[in-house]
């Protein structure tokens, strides 16, 4: 990834995958603050979208790590508000720092800052496209949960996934799904469960028959959820010019027939899909996912600025 944006999960394989998660492990456990990996850089966080999570984990990691972090919060009080151009707002964004870090509304917004941007850039959504640095996220998660799916697993340990929601039009989702493709040897199923008929379009569709993979579809949870090892849902998206809640009705609390050991992933903000009944439970795996963000974006991020050797000189890498 050094010098390399991070724009899409078409950029990763497997093992570029288990690489990162394991440098984030190795960033989790080791104490690094001291050695400054990114000290002196600039870190640019535009967020054109409103975020808590996200930006928040973004700028911690990069904060962590020593680096200075400058700041758009509010895409209304940039020049775009008074009709200023992305590829214009980017070439500006060249003097100002080392890293770009971008959430925005349009879908498009990744290649119309790319006409003129010249830093390295992290998508960190764009409107109902991508969100891949989630996406490695969640996939770290599941890794620390089942270190076993790192290699190939026996036909008996494979696991089922569940997908609440709908990925065509959710950008976490559909990351989720996309990357977790490259994971397919170990998965034995995959439900998709939507209100839509159709809740995938036409190039995930492709893209999941190029990988000879064929999730079931349904519209009910029940159908389904006593034989889901790992169940990701969302809620919220962004379509058009305003957030839409979406499978408000598919909701899972601590009376749902989950198998004893299944996790519960979110990239979280939730609605009353996911009840708070489930935090206490060790179907929780969302606030792990969500504490995990920030090493998988130190991994991330040291990674694209090539500051290993800034590194302290005994961590561990294998």
């Amino acid at each position: 990834m050094t010098g390399k944006s991070c724009v899409s999960v078409e950029q990763f394989d497997k093992e570029l995958v288990l690489e990162l998660c394991k440098f984030a492990a190795l960033l989790e456990v080791t104490e690094i603050a001291s050695s400054h990996p990114l000290d002196e850089l600039i870190v640019i966080t535009a967020f054109f979208e409103a975020s808590t999570r996200t930006r928040l984990s973004f700028e911690s990691a990069a904060l962590r790590l020593d680096a200075k972090v400058i700041s758009i919060p509010d895409g209304k009080t940039t020049g775009s508000a008074k009709g200023e151009s992305l590829a214009d707002i980017g070439e500006m964004m060249n003097a100002y720092g080392d890293l770009v870090i971008m959430r925005h509304t349009d879908t498009n917004s990744i290649n119309e800052i790319h006409e003129k941007l010249r830093l390295p850039l992290i998508n960190a959504g764009n409107g109902t496209g991508e969100h891949p640095t989630q996406a490695l996220a969640d996939w770290y998660a599941i890794l620390k949960w089942n270190p076993k799916l790192k290699g190939v697993v026996k036909d008996d340990e494979k696991i089922t996934l569940g997908i609440l929601g709908t990925p065509g039009s959710m950008r976490a989702v559909r990351s989720f799904l996309e990357m977790s493709l490259l994971f397919k040897e170990n998965i034995k199923e995959i439900h998709i469960v939507s209100e839509l008929a159709d809740p995938l379009g036409a190039i995930l569709t492709q893209k999941l028959e190029e990988a000879d993979v064929h999730p079931h579809i349904t519209n009910d949870i029940n159908e389904v959820i006593s034989e889901l090892d790992v169940i990701y849902m969302n809620s919220i998206a962004f379509l058009g010019d305003g957030y839409k809640t979406l499978d408000s009705r598919f909701k899972l609390h601590k009376g749902s027939k989950l198998k004893s050991d299944a996790v519960v992933l979110h990239p979280l903000a939730r609605l009353d899909e996911l009840n708070t009944n489930l935090d206490e439970t060790d179907h929780n795996l969302y606030f792990t996912q969500a504490h995990g963000a920030v090493f998988v974006r130190q991994a991330l991020m040291i990674s694209m600025l090539d500051r290993f050797d800034r590194l302290p000189d005994d961590i561990p890498f294998v």
